[in-house]
């Protein structure tokens, strides 16, 4: 059966309420299209999961400052319908933002709290602030037994996770790994930007953060040394941040910090902004 696509926020319900009364799990992934392979990991993963699939398509302005790529930002819907439908997603949500905001931006916002104001929140002010309002929006609109993120974003993840937990929503958040091309670069629909010399000089982020995984059993400095002396080859790429935090509170991690932390990168790539991040064990230790 072809994916039902719902534009109206009625419309959704009214064909979920269906699905509810059947006793079905609900999975939903949210999108701001121009799918990839990622995006699709990601729907993939919530058919393992759940019963029924709800795919949500919106550039949600909330989250773009006024210097940012909300025009240039791409809109594929066909494209992506096409995509969804081979992959047997039940429902697309793709609302307008007068159906989202109808009274323009809301005043009333989800909020980050400072870890929001670090890192993409540091370069992106306010980003944060509109991704949880949307995200809880959407919560509220579908109620779905789990939602689905991709671990590329990871400040998005430990940040959506910890709304969830702090605002009691009944829903579980299920995080699926980076997807990568074949040359390391982690997929992102802003890729789409990149010629083909950029492309090659972007994959210097993943080298970069394989480099600081194969340092970790000698502490952050050297980490953060490895990364670097692979960026500063790379004369297209201007490094916005490396940082090392920890996994549970997303804040920098102490000098003397043993086992589990994430290494973040973010940087620009001729005029495209990319992000990317890795699992490490410092010191070697693995707890």
């Amino acid at each position: 059966m072809p994916t039902a696509v719902a534009e109206t926020i009625t419309e959704l319900r009214s064909l979920l309420a269906d699905e509810r009364a059947a006793g079905r799990r609900v999975a939903l992934v949210p999108t701001m299209g121009a799918l990839h392979d990622g995006h699709l990991a990601l729907i993939e993963r919530a058919g393992e999961i759940a019963d029924t699939v709800v795919v949500s398509i919106f550039v949600n302005p909330l989250q773009f400052g006024p210097t940012e790529d909300l025009d240039k930002y791409p809109r594929t819907l066909a494209d992506d319908l096409a995509k969804v439908d081979r992959l047997g997603v039940d429902f697309v949500f793709a609302p307008t933002a007068l159906e989202m905001y109808p009274s323009g931006p809301t005043e009333t916002r989800v909020t980050a709290g400072a870890v929001g104001s670090l890192y993409e929140g540091r370069s992106r002010m306010g980003h944060f602030d509109g991704v949880l309002t949307v995200v809880s929006k959407l919560l509220n609109i579908v109620q779905p037994d789990f939602v689905l993120f991709g671990q590329k974003d990871a400040q998005q993840v430990f940040l959506v996770g910890r709304m969830v937990r702090d605002l009691n929503v009944p829903v579980r958040v299920e995080v699926v790994s980076t997807v990568r091309d074949s040359g390391g670069l982690a997929l992102s629909s802003r890729n789409r930007f990149l010629d083909a010399r950029e492309l090659r000089a972007a994959r210097g982020l993943s080298i970069a953060l394989e480099a600081a995984e194969s340092s970790a059993d000698r502490g952050i400095d050297a980490v953060l040394a490895a990364a670097q002396s692979v960026l500063m080859g790379e004369s297209l790429v201007q490094l916005d941040y490396l940082t090392i935090v920890h996994p549970d509170t997303f804040l920098p991690v102490d000098d003397d910090h043993h086992g589990k932390a994430i290494v973040l990168v973010a940087a620009r790539v001729g005029s495209t902004r990319l992000i990317d991040n890795a699992t490490i064990y410092l010191r070697g230790t693995r707890s």
